[in-house]
């Protein structure tokens, strides 16, 4: 910077109000007062003149390094931005519209940073904290009344900028060499972030707290406001085979974005995103930023019940006239309709439908209508099935409950097992070290290449390498097909044996029906339903099982949702219960 040749720029800061400027590296004014970086550039007729300077690092904007690690100034919030950005790109691979990154979760991102006033308004948080320290060096000036800068852009590093560079900051101001750095040698010590140790402390009130899963979250609001063809189990499922960056994602922030210290409590997560938590994050988030009613849910759309209950009647290899049948019960139920799907976070009771569990629910409910799942009527019909099969081996296949569960069970727990093997053999520790204090760092990663070093000799002398498989990604878990001769395909299977006529159309061959839930608990309760195992027969044991495997969940969270669905369905049956438990508390009384 050149004090002497910037004395030709005679122009009042808008900051401060002082004619005092000085040149930065890259030949842009700044205020030696208030070290307000403005956007005037002397000019240049050579770019010899600028010696030790490139021009494309005008593009890259203003870093200011740090004495200690050398890095670039950053907050918090920064970093998140970056684990956005990384799983938008994921996303994107996945094959999303490329609109979900530049449009939707951009916006979504400003509107939180201006919710939360740290950019994008009048007076952010990171600007109020520069001018107590102005103030305090410069006690002349005190005029702070003009539009501070907002934060960087939502963007990635483009392929000629330095990899070391960072993506998100394009506007941070540029410092004095006189100028009060102790706040910033302080926070080295503590933490890579400008404010790690204000924000571990931070307590959530008023502004929601931003924190690894919550990226999720907003990841599942843009995907449910571009109505893409991926659900949160579908988005979870893909975090846990490392399509989207999740697990250790500040392995891949730029060199010169140092992380140690608090910012290990804020970016290193060491479980894997749970559902139920996810889901209410994004009402937690959507709420706070006070979106308007998302686009509708129409027939048309994958989030669709009836879409969806195709999609999952084929992955768990059940015949495809079922699907009539889930339709029936989406629209007795009143679970079809726009309204009832579409997301509104303005409304009271605001709250997303689960779109995944209550689609594999409603199919629950019809194997229920069809074969009862008493461990009694199932396998009765299973053995008239079967006899029709042996008599009649040219025509159209019967619908096999019993063939059907040992082909299921088989491949379940065969899948079960390799996924439970891929989580106890997931390594935590990420390839770049976390360390508390700059101080630790020569120690961390000493030790780091030591254990690196006694892997390799160990696999050298078990003669094995540990090689991680990891999966292409794909809708289906399960995938049947009718040229597999190792397993059998049901898509094709008729339910005839299961029907019978009655006048002109067909019923069910079973008239019973068991609720889920005898009763359901009051609304001061926490949960809607409890479920106890050992209550319900083995086959429905091993329907939720199977399903709640797909979806990642606990089981007792379909089967509460299978109980409102009922609640739905069975409106008379629930009301004449209701009113036998009001008598007989009359009677007690």
């Amino acid at each position: 910077m050149d004090l002497e040749e910037a004395k030709e720029f005679r122009e009042r800061c808008t900051q401060c109000a002082a004619i005092s400027w000085g040149l930065t590296d890259e030949g842009r004014y700044y205020c030696t007062s208030c070290h307000d970086v403005t956007e005037r550039s002397q000019e240049v007729i050579s770019t010899e003149a600028i010696p030790n300077s490139k021009i494309q690092a005008i593009n890259r904007g203003l870093k200011r390094k740090r004495k200690l690690e050398k890095g670039w100034d950053w907050y918090v919030c920064e970093g998140f931005q970056h684990i956005l950005c990384q799983q938008a790109e994921a996303l994107k691979t996945l094959g999303v519209s490329p609109e979900l990154k530049n449009e939707v979760l951009h916006n979504f991102w400003k509107r939180y940073l201006q919710k939360s006033k740290q950019a994008y308004c009048r007076n952010p948080v990171y600007a109020r904290r520069r001018k107590v320290t102005v103030l305090e060096d410069n006690p002349t000036h005190s005029n702070w009344d003009s539009e501070p800068e907002l934060l960087s852009d939502f963007s990635c590093p483009t392929s000629v900028e330095s990899g070391a560079e960072s993506q998100l900051d394009d506007h941070t101001r540029k410092p004095s060499p006189i100028s009060r750095a102790s706040q910033s040698e302080t926070a080295s010590v503590c933490s890579g972030s400008l404010d790690g140790v204000e924000y571990s402390l931070r307590k959530g009130k008023g502004a929601v707290k931003m924190t690894v899963p919550s990226t999720l979250a907003f990841c599942c609001l843009a995907l449910l406001w571009q109505r893409e063809a991926m659900t949160l189990s579908d988005l979870l499922r893909f975090v846990e085979e490392d399509h989207i960056p999740y697990i250790n994602a500040f392995q891949h922030f730029p060199e010169d974005m140092k992380l140690y210290g608090r910012d290990k409590g804020i970016f290193a997560i060491e479980s894997w995103p749970n559902y139920e938590d996810i889901h209410k994050k994004v009402i937690e988030v959507a709420t706070f930023l006070d979106l308007p009613r998302f686009p509708d849910i129409t027939e048309d759309c994958y989030l669709h019940p009836n879409i969806l209950c195709m999609k999952y009647l084929m992955e768990v290899n059940l015949p495809d006239e079922m699907h009539s049948f889930t339709c029936q019960v989406v629209k007795m139920a009143g679970i079809g309709e726009v309204d009832f799907l579409t997301f509104d976070p303005i409304a009271k009771m605001a709250k997303p439908v689960k779109y995944d569990i209550q689609a594999i629910a409603v199919i629950v409910i019809v194997l229920k209508l069809l074969f009862l799942l008493d461990d009694n009527l199932e396998w009765s019909l299973s053995t008239i099935a079967e006899k029709y099969n042996e008599e009649n081996k040219e025509d159209k296949p019967w619908f096999d409950f019993r063939k059907w569960y040992q082909v299921m069970k088989k491949s379940f727990d065969e899948k079960k097992q390799k996924w439970e093997e891929a989580r106890a053999k997931y390594m935590w520790k990420s390839e770049k070290p976390l360390y508390h204090s700059s101080i630790d760092r020569s120690v961390v990663y000493k030790r780091r290449e030591m254990v690196v070093n006694l892997q390799k000799q160990f696999s050298t002398l078990v003669d094995s390498t540990p090689t991680i498989e990891k999966k292409s990604p794909s809708s289906f878990q399960f995938n049947w097909t009718e040229e597999d001769t190792a397993r059998t395909c049901f898509h094709g299977h008729s339910l005839q044996g299961i029907l019978k006529k009655k006048g002109q159309s067909l019923t069910t061959r079973n008239s019973l029906y068991w609720l889920s839930t005898q009763k359901l608990c009051k609304s001061y309760c926490k949960h809607v339903t409890t479920y106890e195992e050992s209550i319900f027969s083995l086959s429905y044991q091993f329907i939720l099982n199977l399903f709640s495997f797909l979806l990642r969940i606990k089981t007792s969270f379909l089967h509460e949702e299978v109980s409102l669905i009922e609640k739905r369905l069975f409106k008379k049956k629930y009301s004449k219960m209701k009113k036998k438990s009001s008598r007989s508390r009359k009677v007690r009384k």
